[in-house]
């Protein structure tokens, strides 16, 4: 009984519920079943995809798609991120749409860069990033070289449901690779890539003459080859490869989870090879080299992991730095200069943005809306220099317009060779910034909670704190002073009070300002059952008593969770430490 209680149970997993087409494209474990990822959802998904399309474009058998695949792979179930990009193929040519299928494992922002750089309709990268190894994950970007946003995935969606049979060329992947309409992009691009990111290097004989030693861990991902490449391209010294986790391997053998936004855990081996060889900062890319995680060595002898809010203030100063050097100072086209950053994420770029006379803009979580922002803003002939989130995820070249961990690589390997012809470290530049700008600290962290009655519950009691569309005027002490809701539409800062960002009813984020300078915002993940909270404390430039400031935000983080999370009344589980 017990043996078909359980058999039952995976039965249910696999068949239950058909996977989401959302924003993100689709991402689950590959196995067998509606709900993961295998060869027949990938067919499915892409004949809903391609319906799309020929409803979208006229010229779509003229200028095609872009494909790109990672190095996952599930022996389990035969899925791999290779298979999928070939079967995907295979059901565009089918269609008699013109194919650049990467020969060969790339990162992420090959896809969108291609798109850009050849013209084409769409593009598809098979990837599911930093997840677990049993992962995988179909992304889709549009004509922009962004990734899709509303109302694109409802219409990808619905097509998918309108083509679930899958049609009688869809398997057909041996006639595919072997057709005309089938390109290989692979060495063109890579070298155009290449050649488009020099444009931002501005320190080449510097960098050749550096003798500052880095470390790079592509944590057995695709990174190696692209950041060695990239490191090259602007002549710095190759970085010391970190020889365990050099090479793609599905397994992620020597990590626990192959993110290296979790620090520590992830770079120990690279903390181990810096030591031996006398250098002084690590970069490690994660699995598809879309995010950058930098930590550097202290005079201590112990090393410091930035926070994707802390490198976001560094490359965004660099880049600023950069691009006045180029221009000189003649302040001419700052006004049409811009940098981004998601509404969780830092408000660094807007201090600076302030005293320096450009515009900074915030964006809903995710670089699908940072990415369409920067092309609407290109569109109007601004110049967008930078875009970041706290994920450690940056955009530091509008050639891609996503996240991009090697162009990010190269730039922190020429900002940290600049830096130390100086004599100065990342740290010490931190500081510099914070005090000249305000410090702006931040404490970032989340509770799981299955239950979504209990989290409807909790954000309604903020909606409703005291009486009926009442938020809350104070919390523990510490005033409020504004409340955006972009579950409602509502924002009291807004002298209509409705917001200006987009709202949506299918996820819940409300974002509360304190008259202490604090910021909060409080949302649920769109992919796994927390509740996450974003907060920073901005302070004025010349308030640098740090420590001061440090607990002022833990008093108020101490607020936010008792009195609006509740985790004993709502039985929720704190972050495991």
């Amino acid at each position: 009984m017990w043996l078909i209680y359980l058999a039952m149970s995976e039965l249910q997993k696999c068949f239950g519920a058909r996977m989401e087409f959302g924003t993100a494209g689709l991402r689950a474990a590959m196995g067998p079943g509606v709900s993961c990822m295998n060869d027949l959802t990938i067919i499915q998904t892409t004949q809903g995809f391609c319906a799309y399309l020929e409803q979208c474009f006229t010229d779509l058998k003229q200028k095609g798609v872009v494909i790109g695949f990672d190095a996952r792979a599930h022996p389990p179930s035969g899925g791999s991120s290779k298979r999928f990009a070939c079967l995907a193929a295979s059901v565009l040519i089918s269609r008699g749409v013109p194919v650049y299928l990467f020969s060969d494992i790339t990162p992420t922002p090959y896809v969108p860069f291609t798109i850009s750089h050849l013209g084409l309709c769409a593009g598809v990268m098979v990837t599911a990033s930093h997840n677990p190894k049993q992962d995988n994950g179909y992304k889709v970007y549009w004509a922009n070289g962004a990734q899709i946003i509303p109302p694109h995935d409802k219409g990808i969606a619905a097509a998918i449901e309108q083509n679930l049979e899958p049609w009688p060329k869809s398997w057909d992947t041996d006639g595919a690779l072997q057709s005309s309409l089938l390109n290989d992009p692979y060495q063109d691009i890579h070298r155009e890539y290449c050649k488009t990111i020099q444009q931002h290097c501005f320190h080449r004989e510097l960098n050749k003459n550096s003798e500052v030693k880095i470390v790079h861990t592509s944590v057995h991902g695709v990174g190696h080859i692209f950041v060695q490449a990239a490191f090259k391209a602007f002549d710095l010294h190759p970085p010391y490869a970190v020889e365990q986790q050099k090479d793609p391997d599905p397994e992620f053998p020597t990590v626990k989870y192959p993110n290296p936004e979790e620090g520590e855990g992830v770079l120990t081996l690279s903390f181990a090879l810096a030591d031996q060889e006398g250098a002084t900062v690590i970069l490690a890319n994660d699995p598809d080299v879309d995010r950058l995680a930098i930590a550097e060595k202290q005079e201590s002898g112990q090393w410091r992991v930035f926070s994707g809010n802390e490198l976001g203030a560094l490359l965004g100063w660099w880049i600023f730095q950069c691009w006045k050097l180029q221009k000189g100072e003649g302040k001419a086209s700052i006004k049409d200069v811009y940098m981004l950053s998601s509404t969780v994420s830092s408000k660094i770029l807007r201090a600076i943005a302030v005293k320096e006379g450009f515009h900074f803009e915030e964006t809903l979580t995710g670089f699908k809306w940072m990415g369409n922002r920067a092309r609407e803003l290109m569109d109007q002939g601004k110049n967008v220099l930078f875009a970041f989130e706290e994920a450690i995820g940056y955009m530091c070249s509008p050639a891609v317009l996503d996240k991009d961990g090697v162009s990010a690589a190269a730039i922190a390997g020429e900002f940290v060779s600049y830096l130390a012809s100086k004599n100065i470290t990342l740290s010490h530049q931190l500081r510099s910034i914070y005090e000249e700008y305000g410090y702006h600290i931040s404490k970032n962290s989340y509770f799981i909670c299955h239950n979504q009655d209990t989290i409807k519950q909790m954000f309604e009691r903020l909606r409703n704190y005291d009486g009926e569309n009442s938020y809350p005027k104070e919390c523990g002490g510490f005033a409020i002073t504004a409340v955006r809701d972009l579950t409602t539409g509502y924002d009291s800062n807004q002298p209509d009070n409705k917001a200006i960002l987009p709202t949506s009813k299918s996820s819940q984020m409300i974002t509360f300002t304190f008259a202490n300078g604090g910021v909060a915002t409080i949302r649920t993940s769109g992919t796994e059952p927390k509740i996450k909270y974003y907060t920073e404390l901005c302070a004025a430039p010349g308030n640098s008593d740090l420590n001061q400031l440090k607990t002022e935000l833990d008093n108020l983080v101490d607020a936010i969770v008792e009195h609006f999370y509740q985790p004993e009344k709502n039985n929720l589980t704190p972050r495991p430490e």
